[in-house]
């Protein structure tokens, strides 16, 4: 019972880092048709921003506040970034879908090799706070602090963008873009600086995923966005691209099945039995991919 206790709150705290990811990455497309394959960029800004924080920044540490202010310095630098992507590479593109794609893929390979040449291709060792190393008891199980951390982080954060949606005007907009973004427009709704909000929102988002997945994995590299990318577009494609709450259950479930495969199969097939399971979910769904915020 004990082992069931950790392997599923291992799980959440899995799907909790790949739901920080992908929620961005799920309005953007919504909203935008933008498949963002620079989404993984941002996350690494928000890694790498966070450990020279840790060490540079006045007032930054990895204790107390000052992790928290180092944490604030990463996510900040991650939304800037994500907002002067829209800006500057994606909002002359937006009726050039293939040289959307092209761009950001080439932001993506740029942006790994920038920081291969400023921070060295090794790992480095993350600094995280002592009590995300300490352990909790929970139903009899001793738990890792740090799976707590990221499954609190992302109900908070899936709590404020459910609440950015509904309660204020940029969020209507944003719901009724990804509904049909045609009719907003024909409204008379400037809808870029709604793109650029978003863009800011899912930078953010994977920016403090980032963050907290250099607590998890205890280093950072510049190749740990790309990887945590792939998961982050399973868990966008089974929840429904545009749909917050969908994404976040795909999150749930992908992080579980994963956990429970690796600890009851063989270490391992984790990852093959999330792909089976996007490939039962498009076999079984027979609306199409696009989804709503729901």
């Amino acid at each position: 019972m004990r082992d069931l206790i950790l392997i599923a709150l291992t799980g959440l705290g899995l799907g909790a880092l790949y739901y920080l990811v992908a929620a961005g990455l799920s309005l953007i497309f919504g909203l935008m048709d933008v498949l963002n394959f620079a989404h993984g960029a941002f996350l690494a800004a928000g890694a790498y921003g966070t450990w020279w924080a840790t060490g540079h920044l006045p007032g930054g540490g990895t204790q107390g506040w000052g992790f928290v202010l180092s944490v604030v310095f990463g996510v900040a630098l991650g939304a800037i970034l994500g907002a002067l992507t829209e800006l500057t590479l994606i909002r002359p593109l937006y009726a050039r879908p293939i040289r959307q794609v092209l761009v950001t893929v080439g932001l993506s390979l740029a942006a790994t090799a920038l920081l291969r040449a400023v921070a060295g291709a090794d790992p480095l060792r993350f600094p995280k706070p002592g009590w995300t190393a300490r352990t909790t008891r929970v139903v009899g199980a001793t738990v890792p602090n740090d799976r707590l951390l990221l499954i609190g982080a992302a109900v908070t954060v899936f709590a404020a963008l459910s609440l950015f949606l509904r309660t204020t005007r940029y969020g209507l907009i944003v719901r009724a873009g990804v509904q049909d973004r045609a009719m907003v427009t024909a409204l008379g709704i400037d809808v870029r600086r709604a793109f650029t909000l978003v863009f800011a929102i899912g930078g953010g988002a994977a920016a403090l995923a980032g963050a907290l997945g250099g607590v998890y994995f205890e280093s950072i590299n510049p190749a740990q966005g790309g990887s945590l990318l792939i998961f982050a577009f399973i868990v966008v494609v089974i929840g429904r691209m545009g749909s917050v709450t969908g994404t976040a259950v795909a999150a749930v479930a992908v992080g579980l099945v994963q956990q429970f495969a690796n600890f009851y199969a063989a270490s391992g097939l984790g990852d093959l039995s999330v792909v089976l399971l996007l490939a039962a979910v498009l076999l079984t769904r027979r609306a199409t991919l696009t989804g709503s915020l729901a």
